[in-house]
């Protein structure tokens, strides 16, 4: 049994079926094949540039690995646990296709730095198109925002009503949550950008391979200057990991703001049919079960981060099977967060704004009183003391049922002479709003300002 393994020269017993089965990796980095080919034909080409094989050798293993590409995009391959990973079952594959000199394709070498390349090339193009999911999204929130400027709605701190602000303006915070993450993937994709092949098993080849060929025909920005680094760094995908974890946890926040606000309670959105399910017992309900399911698959994505730091942390160098655990929580991630980034951008682009329910939930609430705290200090008040003055008016109001745009004149007038008729004007909310145009504030002008600042950044 042991003659049929690539490795097996050195054994004389095979491992038994269920041994083989907990140390294959088939069943997952199957889904790096094209990358494994990718690999394979620049590092062929290269072989044969350098003249490590010879021409013809080169251009049989280049045609026979161009023929096994267009099977596996036909879904036409056939790969066998027996032959543990992808690698080995494309080397199988291509004896099979092209006969015994497919051998010499593993030249100057090894699974360490080929696995190592296959996963840098598979999170290079998941980078790219996450990037590119999240400037969809980043325009589908200025696009809400810009439609919302003067959409009033409840500021909340600690889940009480804090302020009054614009809709615009909160969806412009996201916007910018959106924007570091978009900003933290862009920089992994320096550190994804570095070709690992060539570095063979740790220590590098006597062969006189060209590095920067290989490098340059996959579309790596260098090679790895180090090969024990090439082989056993994994920095590239915790980056990915902690970057996705962070996005979770963004998505995750805004689907509980969208959760929140579609419910009864609320009433401030409207989700779209499209974005949400019904009850099997309960015919009325109308579940926000897309941000639910966001919001809970945060927590797989976090688990896939820690679990990769908890493989890499007493890992010594070079190449360990540990990281065979580095692929399917990788996979697992791209896989997660380009849907929901998707989902996200879909469910906030078809939904209702209830605008005039926003606007009317800052109209029974005292989310208006820094407003007199601040027209108290305007007039010469010192801060602290105004504070206390409006302090005290609004636990008179709450023991008497009303609020603060609800007090007659003459008795802002008892409580300081420095109040004029004006006050009422101050109390509404849309003054409130429309008068905090500090630099990045809500004010409309300034919501007008991060808009356009967020269009020029596309």
């Amino acid at each position: 049994m042991a003659d049929k393994k690539l490795w097996g020269g050195r054994f004389e017993a095979g491992l038994e079926k269920w041994v083989e089965e907990f140390g294959a990796s088939i069943a997952f980095d199957q889904k790096m094949a094209k990358y494994d080919i990718q690999g394979s034909l620049a590092h062929v080409t290269m072989l044969g540039k350098t003249g490590i094989i010879e021409s013809a050798e080169a251009d049989t293993i280049k045609a026979g690995l161009e023929e096994l590409l267009k099977e596996y995009e036909a879904g036409q391959l056939v790969f066998d646990i027996s032959n543990e990973d992808i690698h080995m079952n494309m080397e199988s594959l291509l004896t099979e296709k092209i006969g015994s000199v497919a051998g010499k394709l593993h030249t100057a070498r090894s699974r360490n730095d080929q696995v190592a390349t296959d996963m840098h090339l598979y999170l290079k193009d998941k980078l790219l198109e996450v990037v590119e999911k999240l400037a969809n999204l980043r325009q589908v929130l200025v696009d809400l925002a810009e439609e919302n400027v003067y959409t009033i709605m409840p500021g909340y701190t600690h889940l009480q009503h804090a302020q009054p602000i614009s809709f615009g303006h909160h969806l412009m915070a996201y916007y910018n949550m959106f924007t570091r993450d978009s900003e933290r993937f862009e920089f992994n994709m320096k550190h994804a950008d570095l070709s690992p092949l060539g570095a063979a098993a740790l220590a590098g080849t006597t062969f006189p391979i060209d590095r920067q060929l290989t490098s340059d025909m996959m579309g790596f920005a260098k090679p790895y200057s180090n090969s024990l680094d090439a082989v056993s760094d994994r920095d590239f995908i915790l980056e990915f990991l902690s970057n996705a974890s962070i996005l979770m946890m963004h998505m995750s926040r805004i689907c509980e703001e969208i959760i929140n606000w579609c419910s009864n309670e609320f009433q401030f959105v409207t989700l779209s049919d499209t974005f949400s399910t019904g009850s099997s017992i309960m015919p009325q309900k109308k579940n926000p079960d897309m941000a639910e399911l966001i919001r809970g698959k945060s927590g797989r994505v976090y688990g896939n981060l820690i679990g990769l730091l908890t493989v890499m942390k007493s890992l010594p160098l070079a190449y360990n099977k540990d990281l065979q655990e580095d692929k399917e929580g990788m996979f697992d991630t791209a896989e997660t967060i380009t849907v929901a980034i998707d989902i996200l951008a879909g469910m906030l682009k078809t939904m209702t704004v209830n605008q005039e329910h926003m606007a009317e939930s800052t109209e029974k609430d005292f989310s208006n009183a820094t407003e007199l705290a601040d027209y108290l200090a305007s007039k010469g008040l010192p801060f602290r003391e105004a504070h206390e003055v409006v302090g005290k008016l609004v636990l008179e109001c709450t023991k008497a049922g009303y609020y603060l745009q609800d007090v007659p004149f003459s008795r802002y007038q008892e409580i300081s002479d420095l109040i004029e008729e004006d006050i009422y004007l101050a109390l509404q909310s849309k003054t409130a709003v429309e008068r905090r145009d500090s630099l990045g504030g809500t004010g409309f002008k300034q919501v007008l300002w991060q808009i356009e600042e967020a269009k020029n950044s596309f």
